[in-house]
Formats: C-alpha cells, sequence, structure tokens
C-alpha cells in the first residue's frame, strides 16, 4: 500500500547526520535550561524535558541501531555510515552531552536554594528533621519496598524501564559480597518535604539510602548506589484484522517494558566491579554505560516545577478568544462567510472545542468525522463525539492504536466510543494515521453542507497550551469533498488516491512538495522573483532535501524554520550558500507546519501533519492543506514566519558543519522575541475582518 520513495542523489557528504542533529536539538533544549534569561523553574522544566527527550531517544532510536548491527544488516545511513558506526557517533556525542546536564543541575540547584527553593541533604539535616523523615520512611515508604537479589541469584529480577534504583552491596564475609536491589518506588513522591518547611525538600531516594538498615536487618551494608536502565520500547504492528490489532497493542505495551536494555545509567561514585557487574547482569558493555556525577532521573523536576512560586515562572498566558467563535453555532455561520485561521497557543483551543461540541449541541448537524492521534488521558474532544452519538448523531472516529507510548489512553478511548455506538476504524496496520482532520456535516435548508478542520497538531488541550500549532476552519466544497473521501478511505471503504485539492501521504504528498519546488526555481529562472520557506519540524528526507538544492542553484531565496532535526547542509559553496536555516527554541514547542512558494506573485501556503521525513511521507497518512484565502497566505508569511526569522532571542542559526549558533542582535538592533511577539499578535485578532 506505502509507496517507495524515490532513490536520492544528495551526496553522502552534503548530508548532515540524522540522529547528531537531533542530538543538537536537544543540546538547544539543554541551552535553556543554562539560560538566565529564563525564570528558574522554567529552567528545571527545560532540564527534565532533555532528559525525557534522551531517554526517548536512546528507547526508539539507538534500540533501532543496536537491532540492526545485532542481526548485521548493513544499512548505510544516507551520509555513509554503518549502523556501528552509527553508534560510536552517538555515544560520543551523548555522553558529554549528559555531563554538560549534570554541570547545569548543580548550578541550578544552586540558584533555586538562593532563590529559597532548597533540595536539601539527608546528612546535612538537624536530628529532628532527620527524625521526621525516618518517620515518613516507615509510614509510607517501607511498606511498598521490597528488595529483591541480584547477585548471586538463580535468575535476575527484571528491572523496568527508566525506574530509578538502587543496587546494594552486602558483606556476609570478608570476600564474599552480594548484591541486592531496591527499587524507588513512584507511588510516593520523590521530593519529600523537610519537617517545618514550606520550600525545602529531600530527595526519596536519599531518605531510602539513609534507612537500608530497615530493609536488610542483620546485614552487613557497604554501600548503595543509584542505577537507572533504559530499554528498547519501539513497537512494531504487524497484525492485519481490527481484533488482532487491538490484541496486538495490548500485548504490545505490556511486552515494552521488557524491551531489551540499551543503556545502563549509574552514579558516577560506584565502584568498578559493582558497574562490572551490573553490565553483565544486563549483558551490556561498558559502550553502554553512562556515569552520572548528579542527579539520575532529572524528571522529577517536573515536581519541583509545581512549586508555589509563581515569581519563578512565565507569567501566565491567557490566549485570545474571539466571542463569535466561541459558540458552535455563531462559530459555523463564521465558517460561512469565510475561512478562519486559529494559531494556539496565541490563539483558545476553545475554538477548536467549540467545533466538536457542535456535534453535539446542534440540532442542524446530524454527523461528525474525527481523527485521533494523541488526545490526552482526559479529553473534553472525545466527550463531545460520545454525546453526539448519544444524541443519535452519525458519529465516525479514526483512533491511531500505535501512537508511541500514548497507545493506552487510545485503547481505552476506543472502547469508550464504541460502546457509546461511535464507528471506530483503526486505520492501516503497515501505517500510521498522523493528519489532524475532523469534518461536521449539517443539514441547511433542506441540502447538506460540510465543514472541516485541518491541523497541524493534535485535539489535545493541555498540548494547545504548550505547542505552537495551526489549525484551518473552512466550507470550501472541494476541501470538504476530499476530505470526505479521505475519511472513507481511512474506513477501508475506498482505495481512492487521487484528491482535488489536498497533498495526502504517501500518495502525492511528496510530489506535490518538490512540483512546487520546482515551479518556484523556474519562476525564479525566468523572473528573477520568487521565495520558498518552510516551516516544520524536521527536514529529513533526501529526495526534498536534492530538490531545495537543485532549487537554490537558480538563486530562489530559500528560508527554513526546522525546529529540530535538519540534514540539509547550508552555506556549502555553489550548493546551498545563500539557504537560511533557523530553528527556534523557546517557551512553547514550535509545531506548526507551513510550506510557502511565492508562485509568481500568487502566493501559495499549505499546512498540515506532515514533517519531510521518510516515515512521515511513505509510512504514514499525513494531509496537507492548501489555503485559499489570500489574506490567511499573507498573514502565514508576514504574522508567523517572518516573526521567527527576524527573532534575535530564541533563534539559532544552522551553520554548514552542522553546528548551531544563537542568534543576538546587531548593532543598533533591538531585541526580539518570535514567541513573545505573537502572545501579543494573535491569529484571530489579526485577521479579524
Amino acid at each position: 500500500m506505502t509507496k517507495k520513495a524515490a532513490k536520492h542523489t544528495v551526496e553522502p557528504s552534503n548530508y548532515l547526520n540524522r540522529e547528531i542533529s537531533w542530538l543538537r536539538f536537544n543540546e538547544r533544549v539543554l541551552a535553556e535550561a543554562e539560560s538566565s534569561k529564563n525564570p528558574l523553574l522554567e529552567r528545571a522544566k527545560f532540564l527534565a524535558i532533555f532528559e525525557s527527550n534522551l531517554d526517548e531517544f536512546y528507547m526508539v532510536r539507538v534500540s533501532g541501531f543496536i537491532d540492526q548491527r545485532d542481526n548485521g544488516i548493513i544499512e548505510l545511513t544516507p551520509d555513509g555510515l554503518t549502523p556501528t558506526a552509527q553508534l560510536q557517533l552517538i555515544r560520543e556525542y551523548a555522553q558529554p552531552l549528559r555531563k554538560r546536564a549534570s554541570a547545569c543541575l548543580q548550578g541550578l540547584l544552586k540558584e533555586l536554594g538562593d532563590a529559597g527553593l532548597i533540595i536539601r541533604k539527608y546528612a546535612d539535616l538537624n536530628k529532628k528533621q532527620q527524625e521526621a523523615l525516618d518517620s515518613h520512611f516507615q509510614k509510607e515508604v517501607f511498606p511498598v519496598c521490597t528488595p529483591l537479589k541480584l547477585y548471586p541469584s538463580p535468575s535476575v529480577p527484571f528491572i523496568s524501564n527508566r525506574s530509578l534504583n538502587l543496587v546494594v552491596e552486602l558483606e556476609d564475609k570478608p570476600g564474599e559480597v552480594r548484591l541486592a536491589r531496591v527499587k524507588i518506588p513512584t507511588v510516593v513522591s520523590r521530593l519529600v518535604k523537610v519537617k517545618g518547611s514550606r520550600n525545602e525538600f529531600v530527595l526519596l531516594e536519599d531518605v531510602i539510602r539513609n534507612n537500608l538498615k530497615a530493609l536488610f536487618r542483620g546485614e552487613t551494608i557497604l554501600g548503595a548506589y543509584e542505577f537507572r536502565v533504559i530499554r528498547d520500547a519501539d513497537i512494531e504492528i504487524r497484525e492485519l484484522e481490527a481484533a488482532d490489532l487491538l490484541a496486538t497493542i495490548e500485548e504490545s505495551i505490556r511486552q515494552r517494558r521488557f524491551g531489551d536494555p540499551v543503556l545502563l545509567q549509574c552514579e558516577a561514585s560506584a565502584p568498578r566491579h559493582i558497574l562490572d557487574r551490573l553490565l553483565h547482569l544486563l549483558e551490556l558493555t561498558n559502550q553502554d554505560l553512562f556515569l552520572i556525577d548528579s542527579m539520575i532521573g532529572m524528571e522529577v523536576l517536573w515536581e519541583l516545577y509545581k512549586a508555589d512560586r509563581p515569581s519563578l515562572r512565565y507569567p501566565p498566558h491567557v490566549a485570545h478568544l474571539r466571542d463569535s467563535l466561541s459558540n458552535p453555532t455563531s462559530l459555523l455561520g463564521s465558517i460561512s462567510t469565510r475561512d478562519i485561521l486559529v494559531h494556539q497557543p496565541y490563539d483558545s483551543f476553545r475554538t477548536v472545542q467549540a467545533f466538536y461540541d457542535a456535534a453535539a449541541t446542534d440540532n442542524s448537524v446530524i454527523g461528525i468525522k474525527a481523527t485521533l492521534y494523541r488526545v490526552g488521558s482526559s479529553s473534553p474532544v472525545v466527550e463531545s463525539l460520545l454525546s453526539a452519538a448519544q444524541a443519535d448523531k452519525q458519529v465516525t472516529a479514526m483512533v491511531e492504536l500505535k501512537a508511541r507510548f500514548d497507545e493506552s489512553n487510545n485503547l481505552v478511548w476506543s472502547r469508550a466510543l464504541e460502546r457509546a455506538g461511535v464507528h471506530v476504524t483503526y486505520g492501516f496496520p503497515e501505517m500510521k494515521t498522523h493528519c489532524k482532520l475532523c469534518q461536521i456535516v449539517r443539514r441547511e435548508q433542506g441540502a447538506i453542507k460540510s465543514y472541516a478542520h485541518i491541523g497541524t497538531g493534535n485535539y489535545n488541550p493541555v498540548t494547545a497550551r504548550q505547542y505552537t500549532d495551526l489549525g484551518l476552519f473552512t466550507d470550501d466544497a472541494e476541501i470538504n469533498e476530499d476530505v470526505s473521501e479521505l475519511f472513507n478511505f481511512l474506513t477501508g471503504y475506498s482505495k481512492q488516491t487521487t484528491y482535488r485539492k489536498l497533498l495526502v501521504a504517501p500518495y502525492n504528498l511528496r510530489e506535490g512538495i518538490i512540483e512546487r519546488i520546482e515551479r518556484e526555481a523556474s519562476i525564479f529562472a525566468q523572473t528573477k522573483k520568487g521565495r520558498i520557506v518552510f516551516k516544520l519540524n524536521s527536514l529529513v528526507d533526501p529526495e526534498v532535501v536534492d530538490a531545495l538544492y537543485v532549487a537554490h542553484k537558480t538563486g530562489v531565496p530559500i528560508d527554513l524554520i526546522v525546529r529540530g532535526i535538519c540534514c540539509l547542509r547550508p552555506g556549502l559553496e555553489g550548493l546551498s550558500e545563500k539557504i537560511r536555516v533557523v530553528s527556534i527554541v523557546g517557551r512553547f514547542l514550535e509545531h506548526s507546519r507551513i510550506y510557502y512558494f511565492e508562485n509568481g506573485g500568487k502566493p501559495e501556503a499549505l499546512i498540515g501533519s506532515a514533517d519531510l521525513m521518510r516515515r512521515n511521507l511513505d509510512r504514514r497518512i499525513e494531509v496537507l492543506v492548501p489555503i485559499v484565502d489570500k489574506d490567511i497566505v499573507e498573514h502565514l508569511l508576514e504574522g508567523v514566519m517572518e516573526p521567527c526569522l527576524k527573532d534575535n532571542q530564541k533563534a539559532w542559526t544552522l551553520r554548514s558543519d552542522g553546528t548551531y549558533v544563537r542568534r543576538s542582535p546587531k548593532p543598533g538592533e533591538q531585541e526580539f522575541d518570535s514567541q513573545r511577539f505573537l502572545i501579543g499578535h494573535p491569529t484571530t485578532k489579526a485577521l479579524k475582518k
């Protein structure tokens, strides 16, 4: 069913390494944690995000290269590396980066302490405070702690993915050493308040370490050291029937925690013989070891972020909301007048929610169809679908069960929807449905009329406050016919692969983008006028990279705003010296995708779910929608992308060697933060007419 990618012509030396490009993105996240311009708790949040990102990178990307290496698959990366060489390159870059994060944490904790938010050591507390913590351990922690033998043992106890543990060294007789494992429980807060203090804490592992005698009565404890295991967490789905797919997903979620180890993190003070024993038990080598000289598992910083210290966070942001876009009935009337574009989080997610609510509350609405990818554990949009079904509306939901790390939520919602009588479908086993679509069907004056929402982000109110995403509401007849036919395809009742206006992967999206790049280059060659501007998360696809290189030779200006991975190498003489690549990492996660072409004075812009990566273009259902309204096209360039290109606070410029340099104001130039600017200039305010 999927379309095979065309063979690319990019020389390996002209293609930046994908994995190092991603690690450099995470380095920019780390730089936000290091930046004194950010509030202290926001810096702590960036550090937690950095750790989570790195964990997932090892769980998914590194595990894939290990599988290739161990199975003898010698598939070269586009820049010419074998799996073994790729793993070595990752290690050389990732280990120093994690050490830099440790240094950042140490400095940040000192600054937080100076601001009155303190993580203290158990040993530094007075006797009364220690006794209070010991009492907390006995009452709340001891009952859920169970030491397990690690060595010698007839079988190695399972150590779950990303769990924080203590390896405890015990001595029976001189020279006879045993090892035990104590898992730090997650059912108890890892930040334990110090008695008599509002904003002083001790880490739970520190409390447990100082109460080990209660767990090992009569034993001689030689030492205890923190460690953590990262495991392969990728899932492959091969089943073809919906029932089998459900069962496979459920089993895969259960098996994920049992994936092969890919990385051992251990505190740097652990003796060599302890490290060697852990590596042996996990069947890892010294190359798979990170020694950490600060906190292991920095996700605890999310707990710290919630502390009651608003002055240490960004000022609250209230999204803009027009009254006419917050009521389901008036919203549909507004869409009938003209297309509407919303830009979250600057514009309120309430507009998207009102669109869903129309299905349940508007008596003229007879049906609604939606794709659900990552809606979250608490989902108002799903509740609206359930209400619509209970109101005897025709409701169809395409639930993507293979949305990585959201499979459990989606299983729960799919069953709730089915119980309510919703027609639930699960797409295709070999492809993820990643497009963001919702369509309402309404009876108006004796005829049927459809309204569509096509977006760049998930129907999730939580991420809508954290990610920058765009959404188009339109009653355009051709677009709605395309959306309707695409839903028929997703439910398995159509084999259609051509569309009137939509670009749909894996069928015509890559070709549609490349054709437009070539068109822009051709126009520029004749008129010396033209421009290409892309805003996206990742630029990886070799065919598109090659097309941009070829277009650049005509002289057409190319600006690329790429948040994360960029494999195009700018600044190479004769190939890309005038291609500009910038990345923005700020308060909000840049997540919107825009493709803009000057098109001989008739500008064209497309928005949607697709990044320019092989997985998106060949193995996912993705959608880009062309913007018909000229005012919206102009706004996407002038009101969204140009501020990003102007940014000199949160923007980084990619250099030809693959490194990034943070932008700063030129002499006489004012500071400009694009996200701060957009907070004051939301799209629904700019396009109010």
